[in-house]
């Protein structure tokens, strides 16, 4: 019989993603991953990752029939995501924490620890979906349930991450998952989705940076487009490319933060039309349909998880590098957010976003 381990964190999701692996006649372990030190640092947010998430995740595991254990990652967590997410912040960018942890927690260091227990996949809640195609390379493809379709987070896997890995809830929708885990009587059926980066519960992301990196929250000088100073700001940690709270600079119309410098400390800003551009380049690039770009392509194209897909023309202008102009201009391309590439219902791949400009 197969082996499967499932990646639980807790909530209703991985639970029936469990269930339905067992149902497909996989020999089930349960791992949950302790990523932060004590209690997982929950702080009454709605999270994933505490003590209470473990031992929910303990109890389904329990119900269907087969062993779980909760794994130690705080030390892999705190060096390949939190630090990574504080030098994103000191570089003047602004990370997205969740993509990181899939790169290198959940589809690296969990996949090398289910390899350790002989298990022949690793399967997850994700909401996405596996394909092969007809010449044998593996495909991400988009979820049944658009709404809830987690591949702009997935993006960085790997021939070799996908062709192991399992979604089982790609098929469905997620009133389907509460209606199965409530038909087994599972004690998450009911639980609410986790909210936030598990790690800064309360949101507080400038708080988090302050204790962690002290010099990020140093005041400087909000400054225009150019170059005049025109206030002083409460610490780089404290503003993204779009932002408006926060400034509070007067004026006739709102100022929005349009850039953020951390080699001189300053925040520039400008009037929103300003925050419209066609063009980005990406760095750090991870191709999953093809090996690489040969010529120019048309695909549809996402800078944050809750946009929607945008038409552009893509093109590979290095190994490392990509180039995206979009069709109509795109407010607040943040540098460090990611861009993924769609091509109809697949991904193509992404990158991490380097700069913004208007296509000449």
């Amino acid at each position: 019989m197969p082996k499967a381990m499932i990646a639980m964190s807790g909530g209703v999701d991985s639970s029936v993603a469990a269930h339905l692996m067992g149902q497909q006649g996989f020999d089930c372990v349960g791992a949950t991953m302790k990523l932060l030190a004590g209690d997982g640092g929950c702080g009454g947010g709605r999270t994933c990752c505490s003590m209470d998430d473990a031992l929910d995740a303990k109890a389904v595991a329990r119900a269907l029939g087969f062993p779980h254990y909760t794994l130690n990652f705080t030390g892999e967590f705190a060096d390949a995501v939190i630090r990574r997410f504080a030098d994103a912040y000191a570089a003047g960018r602004t990370p997205n924490p969740c993509i990181d942890c899939n790169r290198y927690i959940k589809f690296e260091g969990l996949l090398r620890r289910a390899r350790a227990l002989d298990c022949d996949v690793l399967a997850t809640g994700h909401y996405a979906r596996v394909e092969k195609s007809p010449g044998g390379r593996m495909l991400l493809c988009r979820a049944a349930d658009g709404q809830k379709d987690q591949t702009y987070f997935l993006y960085t896997m790997t021939q070799e991450q996908l062709g192991v890995t399992r979604f089982p809830l790609g098929d469905l929708h997620k009133s389907q998952v509460r209606e199965i885990a409530g038909s087994l009587g599972l004690p998450t059926a009911q639980k609410r989705d986790s909210q936030d980066i598990c790690f800064v519960p309360d949101g507080d992301y400038a708080g988090f940076l302050e204790a962690l990196r002290p010099g990020l929250c140093r005041p400087g000088p909000f400054v225009g487009e150019e170059g005049a100073v025109l206030g002083r700001h409460q610490g780089i940690a404290r503003y993204t490319v779009g932002q408006r709270r926060g400034v509070g600079l007067p004026g006739p119309e709102p100022f929005y933060v349009s850039a953020v410098c951390a080699a001189d400390n300053t925040v520039t800003v400008a009037r929103e039309s300003r925050l419209y551009h066609t063009r980005l380049t990406a760095g750090d690039i991870n191709l999953i349909a093809v090996d690489r770009l040969t010529r120019p392509v048309r695909v549809m194209a996402k800078i944050r998880s809750a946009q929607a897909a945008q038409p552009a023309l893509a093109e590979q202008t290095s190994p490392g590098e990509l180039s995206v102009v979009f069709d109509t201009p795109q407010r607040a391309i943040t540098p460090g957010q990611a861009v993924v590439l769609y091509d109809g219902g697949y991904v193509l791949g992404g990158g991490v976003i380097q700069s913004a400009g208007d296509a000449r």
